[in-house]
């Protein structure tokens, strides 16, 4: 392991925490894997796919929530970006369309074809998801329903995980859940010396009022301009306290 590379605290959920590590290992940066969040599935959940023209994911999360209860792959796929395209097709769908972009941008992409789409658009994902996407078609005038298939809560962090996360300079957030978590972490065990990166400037707005020494937000919501974000100058894209209250 690079010992020279910045300690990088990776607080996504698994196993998408392995990956960015992966990808952060390569960067030569060394990585530590501590999920601020625990992935569970909500008991008793059945997909049904009456009337379902379309399948849109926000993450690769909830593909992987549905492929588990579902052999269906015949359904035309709306992701929300590349990670949750990818796992789409990996898990076996054919065709898949990604926005590229945040909930919005999906929504978007998904109201511009929706000629191509012969029933409702069904949104298999988190109990709590970080958008309304459903809503957002609603208003588009495509109809759209929500199928909760799993739920984050809270990982624990007891003596032994916050000693591995000693030394630690930038953490990586994914979603305002996550922040959430690191925000009731951090108003336990404050860690001013910890700057905090961001997928997009809605991400951080949780951490608004908690005390660090450096945050900033993707130009873009992709874990690749995420990531660009470590070796870069403390002033791009920095997000400050009037940037998180808009």
């Amino acid at each position: 392991m690079n010992d020279t590379g910045r300690k990088i605290w990776i607080t996504r959920a698994q196993p998408g925490a392995d990956a960015t590590a992966e990808r952060v290992r390569a960067l030569g940066h060394r990585p530590v894997v501590a999920p601020l969040l625990a992935v569970q599935p909500v008991l008793g959940a059945e997909p049904d796919l009456s009337g379902v023209g379309a399948l849109a994911f926000t993450s690769a999360n909830g593909v992987r929530a549905f492929t588990a209860l579902s052999p269906v792959r015949a359904l035309k796929v709306f992701a929300v970006g590349a990670a949750t395209a990818k796992a789409a097709k990996a898990a076996g769908f054919r065709q898949v369309l990604s926005a590229d972009g945040d909930v919005e941008a999906l929504a978007e992409g998904i109201s511009g074809r929706r000629r191509e789409i012969a029933g409702v658009v069904l949104h298999p994902g988190a109990a709590e998801p970080a958008g309304d996407l459903v809503g957002m078609l609603a208003e588009q005038g495509v109809e759209a329903r929500s199928l909760p298939l799993y739920d984050t809560a809270p990982a624990a962090f007891g003596p032994a995980e916050l000693a591995e996360l000693e030394g630690v300079e930038i953490a990586l957030l994914h979603s305002p859940k996550a922040a959430e978590a690191l925000a009731a972490l951090l108003a336990r065990h404050p860690m001013p010396e910890l700057s905090v990166l961001g997928l997009s400037r809605n991400v951080l707005k949780p951490l608004a009022e908690i005390d660090l020494a450096h945050r900033a937000f993707a130009p873009f919501p992709l874990e690749a301009a995420l990531l660009n974000l470590i070796d870069r100058a403390p002033g791009a894209c920095p997000a400050s306290e009037e940037d998180l209250a808009r």
